[in-house]
């Protein structure tokens, strides 16, 4: 059985924030934005942080602790660069090198589809957001007939990626103790927002 493959994004590292893709980005990032209330001094963690647009973005609402993680090291670099006072490292998002219960806030925008193991992920989350904690997925929205052969395509050539409905995110998170508290959309991005059930 041959091994599932994922895209590869690292030598898009110094131009994922521009051009069309960047205008594409910023939709989904600012979907994700409006929907966080962050407190001063929230320690927040982005998983998938690419670049580290979204930090960023969060770092100028509010005074935050932040770190991100990503598995591609271009990606991690400009992070870095990007956000000089925040700890951002190479991790995998199903076993991260955090303690329990750390986090107020966890992002995903654009990265969830992506995950192998999408329930790993979910049990990592909980392990190390506080309690009472949110986690929010921001992911495409495709209609059923663009979701279904997509995913049949990736299954086919094994790829690791699945792009679900709201409900379908949702059922992901839900038996390890993370309740959906809303989801906002518009034509071609949702947001869920989770809470850690205490």
């Amino acid at each position: 059985m041959s091994e599932v493959k994922d895209f590869k994004f690292d030598k898009m590292a110094l131009s994922y924030d521009t051009g069309l893709k960047g205008k594409v980005l910023k939709r989904f990032y600012k979907l994700l934005i409006s929907q966080i209330e962050i407190a001063e001094d929230a320690v927040v963690l982005d998983v998938g942080c690419g670049t580290g647009s979204i930090l960023k973005m969060m770092s100028e609402i509010a005074d935050i602790d932040g770190y991100g993680i990503d598995i591609e090291e271009n990606m991690i670099n400009e992070a870095k660069q990007k956000c000089p006072s925040m700890n951002i490292q190479i991790s995998n998002c199903n076993d991260t090198p955090f303690e329990n219960s750390k986090f107020d806030i966890i992002t995903v925008c654009l990265a969830f589809h992506h995950f192998a193991d999408k329930k790993g992920f979910a049990q990592e989350a909980v392990r190390i957001l506080k309690p009472d904690g949110h986690l929010y997925i921001t992911d495409p929205k495709f209609p059923v007939v663009i979701r279904k052969p997509v995913n049949l395509a990736f299954r086919i050539h094994r790829i690791a990626g699945y792009f679900g409905s709201s409900k379908e995110l949702a059922a992901y998170f839900d038996e390890f103790g993370l309740s959906l508290l809303s989801v906002t959309s518009d034509k071609y991005a949702q947001c869920l927002t989770l809470q850690k059930v205490s």
